[in-house]
């Protein structure tokens, strides 16, 4: 058992050599997803397994996080400082690398249930050392998989006894208690925490004893940043598909959203209907949102939130927080169902009052004259203040003894001057399970009011992604709290009949996990007024053409179709619940590209889903990507949809030049794009100097060998083909 304190060390070898004095050289070690993962620890271990063969190590996870590299001579070469400037500081993952490059020793396994999207799609061993799980499962597999040491960075208290679970409590909340059991069976586990000042102290449930750790590795003068996911482009074609899916929010209702840049658009576009409601407004009118997807209008809303949003999402991304700094992420839940039913009903307001005890006593959670535990419970939300005690069957109040009948006219004023608090306290805006984001979001965690602080509980994911009791709430309090709830989640592909292909490919392949997609769907099916949203970009690039997202068929599916619900596309809203068939496959035809709109037609008529005489209609056949720039830009004002709506952390040159290498990789996806983009680019010079900051951005200002001088002149050519190179190759950084 874990001893009254637990083990301090400063030596990460040291820290490895307590682990296999608890367990011995059999390891399977459980790491948190994402940005908890200890670094410092995880490296000496690895290291110290591929010293001693004699050590089996099986490390099981989900997102292992890398600096990008890049794969191609030019990408390392954009790659390298832009990775060097943002992560140069950060301990890089041995382990991650080593799996990357296919070198892990044959004593080391590494097992995850969740992939940075596409990463290891031609990694044998990844793809078959995969568990497949819902997010909600990963617990019950962890301990089906014999682990017997947990790792985790947490980050330090205040002396209080207390640490922060921080960014990832959610599976270590449930994890603990397990192990601690299995250890309680008899099986030694160890359970370390690795602390970084960095990492910011959230409170709430992620804040647990120290004493829950058997061994506490602290080291001040090696606390490393933590690793940022940077800011990404938000396209003409995100930026349509964020705003339409603002279009289905509901004021005072619930949101989840996911990472990347269809949430940053989502967000952004939540934020214009909040902030610039008119300029919001007057998009929604251009794109006739009311005429053509009626659910905008009959499930969402155009107004500003008054009500405000609460979040409830397994990722807290960066875009909660900008949710939260403008004042749409307001709805406060409480954890009593009866209370926020009550709210819900608009029986009582966040504002105290008698009126607030005699609607509590009418619904029986308190009783006249009250006892110690509804003084209890009325202190704990604020209704009470909390000098209120209960001592010999009455009030006190400092000198103030106070009788306690609610039916006794002079004890109601006695209560009301010296007893009632002003507003209820103690809710929350935001439950997060695990959160990644840039550095700047990290320093707005750090930063917050401690008021702001406490309204955001980061907590279990078995408590957020379903319905089921759990220890924190049960069902009832769950649905109190998420009314009005809005799942979005992105796919990428839907099929005619209403499935959605999520995390890999008809040949097996993982690209991804399934994560908390497949639990949010299904609970939107079960909770009241609630909606689960796929937002997709209708096609993607493959062998320098466009292919439709959006296919008749597929071999594989992540939800399957009868969990069927909104599809959004850059061209608009697809509402499938209990629809028919034919009206299913219609609606997302209207919702595909135009180029392909006629041959899914097709397939969907051959196959008897579709009346054999329908034709488009006129106004369907306009979905193409000219149609999607015009309509960020046709309001007048450029500005309202940016790239980069929440700032970036690439510079001016980076930028130009990472679209003249899309540009070139675009050019040579095909071998014969390869011949003519390579005879092109071989004529190329900068006689003029136009891109010479440019071009030593990329090292190449005076390149040797004929690799490098190649490199050289397929940039040049690649920034040719931009429509305006000339002006920012000349700023300066």
């Amino acid at each position: 058992m874990v001893a009254d304190a637990p083990l301090r060390l400063s030596d990460t070898n040291a820290c490895v050599d307590a682990v296999i004095e608890r367990v011995g050289k059999n390891i399977t070690l459980g790491l948190p997803l994402g940005l908890g993962k200890p670094v410092r620890f995880v490296n000496a271990l690895y290291q110290r397994a591929k010293d001693d063969p004699s050590i089996n190590l099986h490390i099981v996870t989900a997102l292992s996080l890398l600096a990008p590299r890049g794969s191609s001579s030019l990408e390392k070469r954009f790659m390298g400082p832009f990775a060097e400037r943002l992560y140069g500081r950060i301990p890089e993952l041995a382990y991650a690398r080593d799996v990357s490059a296919n070198r892990l020793p044959d004593n080391v396994k590494v097992s995850e249930f969740f992939f940075k999207a596409g990463s290891f799609l031609n990694n044998v061993d990844q793809q078959r050392n995969y568990v497949c799980t819902n997010y909600t499962h990963a617990v019950r597999d962890l301990m089906a998989l014999g682990v017997n040491v947990i790792g985790q960075m947490i980050a330090p208290g205040d002396g209080s006894g207390q640490v922060s679970l921080s960014s990832n409590p959610d599976l270590s909340l449930d994890l603990l208690p397990l192990m601690r059991e299995r250890e309680a069976e008899g099986t030694p586990v160890a359970v370390i925490g690795e602390l970084n000042e960095n990492l910011p102290f959230m409170g709430q449930h992620a804040a647990i004893a120290e004493t829950s750790f058997d061994v506490l590795l602290e080291h001040q003068p090696s606390d490393y940043p933590l690793f940022s996911a940077p800011q990404m482009a938000v396209s003409p074609a995100d930026h349509l598909i964020g705003f339409y899916a603002s279009t289905l929010l509901r004021d005072g209702g619930t949101l989840q959203v996911g990472i990347g840049s269809l949430g940053a658009a989502l967000v952004h576009s939540t934020i214009m209907r909040h902030k610039q409601n008119d300029d919001w407004n007057a998009v929604f009118d251009r794109l006739r949102v009311a005429d053509r997807f009626p659910v905008a209008t009959e499930d969402g809303g155009t107004e500003p939130f008054r009500e405000g949003l609460y979040g409830c999402s397994e990722m807290m991304v960066d875009g909660f927080y900008y949710l939260l700094d403008a004042g749409v992420l307001t709805r406060v839940v409480y954890d009593h169902a009866g209370l926020q039913t009550l709210i819900n009903q608009g029986d009582i307001s966040q504002q105290v009052s008698l009126d607030t005890l005699d609607v509590l006593r009418r619904e029986k959670l308190i009783d006249s004259p009250m006892r110690a535990r509804d003084v209890r419970w009325l202190t704990r939300f604020g209704i009470f203040r909390d000098t209120v005690e209960f001592k010999g069957g009455r009030l006190r109040v400092g000198e103030q003894s106070l009788d306690a009948d609610l039916d006794n006219a002079d004890s109601r004023e006695a209560i009301r001057t010296l007893a009632l608090g002003d507003r209820l306290t103690g809710g929350v805006v935001m439950h997060g399970g695990f959160y990644v984001g840039p550095e700047s979001f990290y320093q707005a965690l750090r930063d917050l009011s401690d008021e702001d602080r406490q309204r955001i509980c980061m907590t279990s994911v078995n408590y957020i992604n379903h319905l089921y009791d759990h220890a924190f709430g049960n069902q009832r309090l769950k649905a109190a709290q998420r009314v009005h709830s809005r799942f979005i989640n992105s796919a990428m592909m839907y099929t005619l009949s209403g499935a959605a292909v999520s995390d890999g490919l008809d040949d097996g392949r993982v690209v991804s996990g399934v994560g908390g997609q497949y639990n949010f769907v299904a609970m939107a099916h079960e909770l009241p007024d609630a909606r689960s949203i796929l937002t997709l970009r209708s096609t993607r690039q493959s062998g320098g053409e466009a292919v439709s997202n959006i296919v008749f068929s597929y071999g594989h599916c992540t939800i399957p179709r009868h969990l069927r619900d909104i599809v959004v596309t850059e061209y608009g809203i697809a509402d499938l619940r209990g629809q028919p068939d034919e009206q299913v496959y219609l609606r997302l035809i209207r919702i595909a590209d135009s180029r392909f709109q006629q041959d899914l037609l097709k397939q969907a008529q051959k196959a008897g889903k579709v009346a054999p005489d329908f034709t488009l209609p006129a106004d369907w056949c306009n979905n193409t990507p000219d149609a999607v720039r015009q309509a960020v830009t046709r309001t007048g004002d450029e500005e309202l949809f940016p790239a980069f709506p929440f700032g970036r952390d690439f510079t001016d040159e980076e930028l130009t030049l990472g679209k003249a290498l899309q540009t070139l990789k675009a050019a040579t996806s095909t071998r014969r794009g390869k011949l003519v983009t390579l005879w092109q680019a071989l004529r190329e010079k900068d006689e003029d100097g136009r891109y010479a900051a440019l071009l030593q951005r990329m090292g190449l200002e005076n390149p040797r060998g004929l690799k490098a001088r190649l490199d050289r002149r397929l940039v040049i050519h690649g920034l040719r083909k931009l429509d305006t190179p000339s002006d920012t190759g000349s700023k300066e950084t």
